[in-house]
């Protein structure tokens, strides 16, 4: 007994502190995550019927109604979900934003919920690796990484889904113009693109259909689709839409010409791509090899390259440097970004 003491007053202080740090920390985060697990439990339990409702209305089709259906469904039924930590996250100007970018990714997430989760994720790790002695810019590191890599990957799925729906317009375009000098009406056109395009063309004009039965008009319907696409050429369609409801007229030669428009556009963007391919990977060699030059460095001659490591210095040039590239990176970036 009279060693253990002896051997735990020889301890190192700083051994010392970190143990009462984790007696302290550990059961509090235990606790705290504990709590919030019956928290979600009760929330569960409660929601269970209103759950069971909406699976009943999801399920009078097959898997593309379930999406367009869920879509319309989605929104009122999250705003009443929303728990304390989601319903103050909500009350943030880019929530809105975000809810967006999540519709437009077509990724069925409430945009105040996936907040409240990645910043609980992020402040756990961040809490757990101090706790287990990483540096706190290490931890800040990967804790903001945590909290932006989800929302970078949202941003890319969302810009290649929209991507995707602009070459597939002019199709859409040349198939309801088929189908209403066939004789259709408006809807079944809309009906006949949902049924025979393929994602994403299909989604959203599936959403305008159901929408319409489930009684909105359809030119509200149609309005919802813009705002939630965002894009310029889903805005020329819907306004033409409009005008001819409400004034008359071809609107089977309207979308031939829109077609022709976008089918046009999507050809000079191609050409644009081209021509201004090498000012991007010009780009993109001048971001990346101060990098491999630096890591060559440190790999043929360590005492050397430590310097802007280790020295303070060293350090600001270093944290200089970066910021300069992604400035040159990003002004590269800007000039060959043309719109089309």
């Amino acid at each position: 007994m009279g060693c253990d003491m002896h051997a735990l007053l020889n301890l190192p202080m700083a051994a010392v502190s970190m143990s009462g740090y984790l007696f302290f920390f550990l059961p509090a985060a235990g606790a705290m995550l504990l709590v919030y697990g019956i928290y979600q439990v009760i929330v569960e339990s409660r929601q269970g019927e209103r759950k069971k409702v909406l699976s009943r209305l999801q399920g009078i089709g097959g898997s593309a109604t379930t999406r367009a259906t869920d879509s319309i469904l989605r929104r009122n039924l999250g705003k009443e979900d929303l728990d304390a930590f989601s319903g103050a996250i909500s009350k943030l100007s880019f929530i809105p934003k975000l809810q967006t970018m999540l519709d437009q990714a077509n990724i069925d997430w409430a945009a105040s919920r996936m907040m409240v989760n990645l910043g609980g994720a992020s402040l756990s790790a961040l809490v757990l690796l101090l706790l287990v002695g990483i540096g706190p810019v290490v931890a800040l590191g990967c804790a903001g990484a945590i909290l932006a890599l989800p929302l970078v990957y949202v941003s890319f799925r969302r810009k290649r889904r929209m991507a995707k729906l602009t070459d597939q317009l002019p199709d859409v375009f040349e198939m309801m113009s088929q189908a209403l000098r066939a004789g259709h009406s408006l809807a079944s056109a809309i009906q006949l693109v949902h049924e025979q395009l393929p994602d994403p063309v299909s989604t959203e004009f599936g959403r305008v259909f159901h929408e319409q039965n489930l009684g909105i008009k359809i030119e509200d319907a149609l309005l919802a689709m813009a705002d939630r696409v965002d894009s310029l050429d889903v805005r020329f369609f819907v306004t033409a839409v409009l005008i001819q409801r409400q004034t008359g007229g071809d609107l089977a030669e309207v979308l031939d010409k829109i077609g022709s428009v976008i089918r046009q556009r999507i050809e000079l963007f191609g050409l644009v791509r081209g021509l201004t391919a090498e000012g991007r990977l010009s780009g993109w060699v001048l971001f990346g090899l101060p990098i491999v030059v630096f890591i060559a460095v440190l790999y043929m001659n360590p005492s050397y390259g430590e310097v802007l490591l280790t020295e303070p210095t060293g350090k600001i040039m270093l944290m200089i440097a970066a910021g300069m590239q992604l400035m040159g990176l990003a002004m590269i970036r800007w000039i060959v970004n043309i719109k089309v």
